[in-house]
């Protein structure tokens, strides 16, 4: 999934909701204000859920798993989205991919 690109801060008046698709990892900082995160639905059985939570001034979102989230400002705010760090183990080959190396070479 591609993020939405929102790594300059966005300003969103009190009651204003922002959809935004988010990949695993990245994180959404609260500026100024605050604001209520509506995770991306899981299911639990065949039941469907959100998990709602609101963060202050100086706290951030980790989206734990990529998804659409929304974004409502309870309060006048500004947030910014961080992608997530890059990971050191990207570059290491899988145990899969070494192990076809040893079985083909």
């Amino acid at each position: 999934m591609i993020s939405t690109d929102f790594s300059s801060a966005t300003r969103l008046l009190t009651g204003q909701v922002l959809r935004v698709a988010l990949d695993a990892g990245t994180s959404l900082m609260v500026l100024e204000g605050r604001v209520r995160v509506v995770s991306p639905p899981s299911w639990f059985g065949e039941a469907a859920f959100t998990v709602k939570n609101d963060y202050q001034e100086g706290e951030a979102y980790v989206a734990e798993r990529g998804g659409w989230i929304e974004v409502e400002a309870l309060a006048a705010a500004r947030i910014c989205g961080l992608p997530q760090p890059a990971s050191g183990t990207a570059l290491r080959p899988s145990p899969v991919a070494r192990l076809l190396r040893l079985l083909l070479a």
